[in-house]
């Protein structure tokens, strides 16, 4: 007799992150700079906004805790290095604001764009090469 085994689906997906906006500046630095300290993090982020050291650094614990960023510790040195990648970062934003806006739908995003926001030339080009790109590999 043999036993029924669920196979994993290649396209299954990953859970969606959600970063605040806070969190977003931080990841960005992170991205760029990994690994590095909340010191590193929070003097590239005075330029754009004034953060605290200290805010910097709680939220980058919480961001740790979250399963976003991971500590290294090097003697009394905490450097933080990302978890999740940028894609997927992006990814959660953008599902979260199709699902509210759209429904989830990619159809009436797409439309809104074209009927709303305008595309030039060049841009609803590289869309109809994406679409034929999409459909060549689906068959």
């Amino acid at each position: 007799m043999s036993k029924s085994r669920k196979v994993k689906k290649p396209n299954q997906r990953k859970p969606l992150v959600e970063l605040t906006e806070a969190e977003w500046e931080i990841m960005k630095v992170v991205w760029e700079k990994q690994p590095c300290s909340a010191g590193t993090v929070q003097e590239k982020l005075v330029k754009s906004r004034d953060r605290a050291y200290s805010t910097v650094k709680t939220t980058m614990d919480r961001m740790a805790e979250k399963g976003f960023l991971t500590i290294k510790r090097i003697r009394n040195l905490q450097l933080f290095q990302a978890c999740i990648s940028e894609i997927d970062a992006r990814r959660g934003e953008f599902r979260k604001m199709l699902k509210r806006a759209f429904d989830g739908t990619l159809t009436p995003l797409m439309q809104f764009l074209i009927e709303h926001e305008g595309l030039s030339k060049e841009e609803a080009s590289q869309l109809r090469k994406l679409v034929t790109r999409a459909k060549n590999s689906k068959d």
